[in-house]
């Protein structure tokens, strides 16, 4: 049982279980991909997470297996973190921090809304930026949006930014509704949701994004025909 800033953080071993839902009280999993192995248990863990820490050796870089997990964490809706670790003993400079950060956005664009930490579990150095990402992200995933506001960041995203045509008409959107956490999920009822091209959808997230944060947590978007 980890203890932070009054907040119980609980794992047993290898993977982190959640202990339950208040924010008083996170569950984690902690992934480490050493070999293929360790990342299919990993799998298993997920599930039962509120925040997935996917952990890099900042010594060994990045391997395909913790994209794979990455990907299995947000296929399953879950918050993530990014830790670097073994951090101490990396040969760097002023540059070296920007440069490993560069890489892991280029390697994980799919998850681009998750905090990149730098730590050392072995010194410690750099630990309290692994909580304060832990918190970001299950705040983020938890958070809930007035449907007033909601829908007034709709509203100016179709004005500053029109849908173009798509499969024979063009997308209306007539109101929003966040209909669930973890992850944040909304619903646009429209006209027609055939007429949603995946790259406006992609251009409403990131205005969510802009607008809300939800820093560390995917976001689901679904079209529904608005019913006369």
């Amino acid at each position: 049982l980890i203890k932070y800033h009054h907040q119980n953080l609980k794992h047993s071993g290898y993977p982190a279980l959640k202990e339950g839902h208040s924010p008083s009280d996170i569950g984690m999993q902690i992934i480490s991909t050493a070999d293929k192995y360790s990342a299919l248990r990993a799998l298993s863990g997920i599930d039962r997470s509120d925040v997935v820490l996917l952990v890099i050796d900042g010594e060994v870089g990045i391997r395909e297996q913790d994209k794979n997990v990455a990907g299995y964490a947000l296929d399953s809706g879950k918050a993530i973190v990014i830790v670097v670790n073994k951090w101490d003993a990396v040969t760097k400079d002023e540059r070296t921090m920007a440069e490993f950060t560069e890489k892991v956005r280029k390697e994980f664009k799919f998850i681009d809304y998750a905090p990149i930490v730098f730590c050392s579990a072995l010194t410690k150095s750099r630990i309290h930026t692994v909580f304060d990402a832990i918190n970001l992200a299950y705040e983020s995933s938890t958070k809930r949006i007035q449907t007033s506001v909601l829908n007034n960041i709709i509203i100016d995203a179709q004005q500053m930014n029109p849908a173009p045509d798509f499969n024979g008409g063009r997308i209306k959107i007539y109101y929003s509704n966040q209909v669930a956490t973890q992850p944040p999920t909304f619903v646009l009822f429209v006209n027609n949701e055939e007429w949603l091209h995946f790259s406006y959808k992609r251009y409403l997230e990131n205005r969510l994004r802009e607008a809300f944060g939800f820093e560390g947590t995917p976001i689901k978007i679904i079209a529904r025909n608005k019913k006369d």
